[in-house]
Order: structure tokens, then sequence, then C-alpha cells
């Protein structure tokens, strides 16, 4: 860091969904001076003149976050490039590029992070603090990272250039939220370079800091997202069941939750979003390369399969409405109602509108797909008006609980639809209305509808 009353130039490299509000929060601290790093390509240079012009690119329900942009835009602390050679004036970078993991093998694919720290090493100057907020497999930030950032810098990690680890809790909807008050994990690869990053987060984080070793916070968050992964699967599972029992799971659900220290997840279409679908096997592959000891997994991957095969079963439920209208495929239109993997987002990262639409395109029916907050979605042709993509259309598979399915009217819905299906994945339409509207309704842990 450098001496006080000094400005602290810090480069954020990736403007995607962590690396934004990241970057403007940092910026609104006095002191601090913020260049967001961005590649600039037909899919994401357009992000680079939008923030520089002092407007997010991130659409949908984001509290804050425009606010911040415009502020600290017109402050002259932030502003986003795509010249790696500024990373020569830094003092802290932070890495928050997207580690995807194969769709086969489910191996990470760290060919961003890896050019990444490539150019952080050919460019940094001596003293520099680096962390990784990517979420990685345990033992990436000192077996990947820091081996690149030696060899082409020339210097030596936890000597000339300090490096940690610190993972953020952020979801669409809650970004400034949850960077701003939740606990922060923070691990250093020593005890120098812990401090110096805590310091940093100290100027934007209100919550609890806790500071650990780099394979430490790396494992936890990995852990921290199969978690959830487990418990989401378990309630999926549960909505099977009710199901075959002919009962509502969200009854059941309410009733378990009745004890203060029960909380059963929601079930639903699938699990999507950046970490969830590839935590667990990140957590896996650290496992694999670095664990001292083979350890059996079946428990996290069997949790997997189950939350992948929540959008088959979306379509086994459709092809029984079809069925029962006396429907078949290919004649049939299905409209798609949200390809955002959450609710009131633009987030598309792995949602399950992917797998559902891949399993129904077999068939060959014309899908069509309706977002409020989407404007590209490869895999479908897509709109933001809902009644002209229902129209003549035979079945609405609501995969995302955006607020204005809350609010559909489904009389009218009904009358310009050729066919009144109605399969609901996310619990937002009362079977009772969609019924006594004329439509023939499937929902999932539905099995008295």
């Amino acid at each position: 860091m450098t001496a006080k009353d000094a400005v602290t130039k810090i480069a954020v490299i990736g403007m995607g969904y962590v690396g934004i509000p990241c970057a403007a929060l940092l910026a609104d601290v006095d002191g601090f001076e913020v260049t967001g790093i961005q590649r600039r390509s037909k899919r994401s240079g357009w992000k680079i003149d939008a923030i520089n012009s002092g407007k997010s690119p991130i659409e949908g329900d984001e509290p804050g976050l425009n606010d911040l942009i415009a502020k600290v835009v017109k402050k002259g602390s932030f502003k986003v490039t795509d010249d790696f050679s500024v990373i020569s004036e830094m003092d802290v970078i932070l890495i928050d590029v997207q580690t995807p993991t194969d769709g086969t093998d489910h191996q990470p694919q760290y060919l961003s992070l890896k050019e990444v720290a490539r150019q952080i090493g050919t460019h940094m100057k001596k003293g520099v603090l680096v962390i990784t907020e990517s979420t990685v497999a345990p033992g990436t930030t000192e077996h990947v990272v820091q081996p690149i950032l030696e060899r082409k810098s020339g210097l030596k990690g936890g000597v000339d250039f300090s490096l940690a680890y610190s993972y953020e809790r952020v979801m669409p909807g809650k970004l400034i939220e949850y960077i701003v008050n939740l606990p922060r994990i923070v691990g250093g690869i020593d005890k120098k370079s812990e401090m110096q990053a805590m310091e940093m987060y100290k100027k934007i984080v209100k919550a609890d800091i806790h500071t650990t070793d780099v394979l430490t916070a790396e494992t936890t968050k990995t852990i921290e997202n199969a978690y959830r992964d487990v418990n989401i699967a378990f309630s999926n599972e549960m909505a099977l069941i009710c199901e075959s029992l002919g009962l509502d799971v969200y009854e059941v659900m309410r009733l378990i939750n009745t004890r203060e220290e029960r909380m059963m997840h929601f079930p639903g279409t699938g699990v999507g979003g950046h970490c969830l679908p590839k935590d667990t096997w990140l957590l896996l592959y650290g496992l694999k390369m670095y664990g001292q000891k083979e350890v059996k997994t079946n428990f996290v991957q069997l949790a997997r399969s189950i939350n992948e095969y929540m959008p088959h079963h979306m379509a086994v439920l459709l092809s029984e409405c079809l069925k029962e209208k006396g429907c078949e495929y290919p004649d049939v239109k299905i409209v798609i109602l949200g390809v955002a993997y959450l609710e009131n987002s633009d987030d598309t990262r792995n949602t399950p509108a992917y797998s559902l639409i891949a399993d129904l395109s077999a068939y060959g029916p014309e899908i069509i797909a309706h977002d409020p907050f989407v404007n590209e979605f490869p895999e479908a042709e897509i709109t933001k008006d809902l009644m002209e993509a229902a129209k003549g259309a035979d079945a609405l598979l609501l995969v995302t609980k955006h607020s204005e399915y809350y609010d559909m009217d489904l009389s009218e819905l009904k009358k310009i639809m050729r066919t009144p299906i109605l399969v609901d994945g996310r619990d937002v339409v009362d079977p009772d209305k969609a019924k006594e509207a004329g439509f023939i309704y499937r929902g999932i842990g539905k099995g008295n509808a």
C-alpha cells in the first residue's frame, strides 16, 4: 500500500457481476483510484463504453449500483480500459474473471485466469498486492496463479509481492448489499498478504473480516456452495416424492419450517448461476490434485445429479400435459418463461433453461423464450413481449420467478393460446387460479394440483 494521504491505485480485472460492484465500491473510497480492465470483444467490449459513460451494463433490479457507478465515474475515481499495461502503475490488483468447468468431465477451465496471471506478471511492479476473487479449486492460487506471476515477473511471492485469495458472496439483485454487509473471508500466502488484503477490504466491508490461509479460504468457498447445492438437492428430491404421493411439497416445507432451527430450501426447475453448478466439481478437482489421500465423494456428486435432473423433470411434466390434451411433438409451440437463472436478473450463467431447451429441442417443437431482463439468448428466439410470445402457444413453462409472472393475466393468456397448458417450476402460479382460467396445470412438487 502507499503512504497515508497518497492515492492507492487499484486494478480490477474482469467487469462482471463481481468485478463491477467491487470496483465501484472501492472507487467510492477517498484515496482510492480504480481502473477496471476488460478485454474488448464483440460480446463484452461494450461494457467498457457503458461504464465509462457512467452507466451500469447489468440489467435487472440492482439497488444502488447505477447511482454508484454514475457517482464514481463523474468523480473521476473509476474508469475502464482494455489496456493491460496500466497494471504497471497499480498498487493492488484484483482478479475477477470467470472460471468455468468443462461440461463433459467437469475439469476447471482456467484459460482466462492463466492469461490474466500472465498479463499481471508481465507488467506488475515490486510490492504489489494481488488478490484472486474468482472462485477456484482448492490449491489454485498457490499452484497455478503464484507460479505464473513469479515466472513472468521474476519476483518472489511473499517477498517481492503479496498474494491473497478472498471470494465474494454476491448474487444478482443484491450485489452491493452482499459485498458490504456479508462477512468476508481473506486468505494470504503469508501474514503480510492477509493483513494487506484485510486493510483494503475494511474500507468497503461493514461486516466481520476473517483471515486464514489461502487453501482454507479457497476450500471454504467451494464447500459453502456445495453445502447449498446439497440442501437444494434434498428439497428437489422431496418435491418428487410429494408429487408421487399426491401432496404439495410447499405445504410440507411450511410445516417443517415452523420449527425455527429448520430451514428447508425451495425446490424448483434446477440450479443455475456461476457458482453452484460448478463449485462441487472445483472442490473435487482440488481434492484430486492436492489431497493427501483418496476420499469417496458420492454424496455431493449425487446432489449434483439430482439438481441437474430437474430441468428434465419439467419436460416430463410437460409431456404429461400434452398427452392429456392430445398434442404431439413436433407440432407444438412452447414458451419458456424466464431464462435468467435468478429472478429479476439478466444473469443467464448456467441457467436451467439451457438444459430444458436442449431436452425439448430433441423433439422438434417451436420454442420461444420470454424474459423481461435478458436481451440475448443463443438457445432460442427471445422476446420481452409476453402476449406476443404466447400467441398460438401450446404450453407455458415457468422457469424463473420474475416478478412479472406473479401478475400474469391467465384469462387473457388463455384466449390467445392454442392449448392452455402451464407447467410451473417455481411455485409462482396458484394451481386453483390456473384451473379456473382454463389451464391444464402441473407444478414441481405439486402432486395434488
